[in-house]
């Protein structure tokens, strides 16, 4: 996974590249910008013999469909989101993943903090610190917890 894109698109309205160059810029196999087009997530024109050329515009769709995979959207949920008209319908995808995202986000801010908590414990066993304790708690079933 990419820690972030940056997109220089770069180009005058008028002026295409090739599959190759688009595949090339993003760093994509030509092959996964043909899976993108027969899904309809990209549209670029024809010329000369049935040619793909890409504008600007597209490039941005590249981006976004490159956004939302990092964020884990399915190429489903993307094509949803990008081509429905119904505002509603894309609200309805994104708070769905915004749900999830909020959700790793979380978890990942709690390892963070277990993480943090280990490097600043000076104790033989880690598992015995009882500040250590504090931050895993909540792991440890009610049940099984000591009063």
């Amino acid at each position: 996974m990419r820690a972030s894109m940056r997109l220089n698109v770069d180009m005058k309205s008028s002026a295409t590249m090739s599959i190759g160059e688009v595949a090339e810029r993003f760093g994509l196999a030509t092959h996964v910008l043909r899976h993108w087009e027969a899904m309809g997530l990209i549209s670029p024109i024809r010329v000369e013999g049935a040619r793909r050329r890409y504008r600007s515009d597209d490039l941005y769709r590249v981006a976004v469909i490159l956004r939302g995979k990092e964020a884990g959207f399915s190429l489903e949920e993307i094509h949803e989101m990008m081509t429905t008209s119904d505002a509603a319908e894309r609200r309805a995808v994104l708070l769905r993943r915004r749900e999830e995202l909020a959700r790793r986000i979380a978890e990942a801010q709690a390892s963070l903090e277990l993480v943090d908590c280990a490097l600043d414990c000076d104790h033989e066993d880690l598992a015995g610190c009882p500040h250590f304790q504090a931050v895993i708690a909540d792991r440890i079933p009610e049940a099984v917890r000591s009063p």
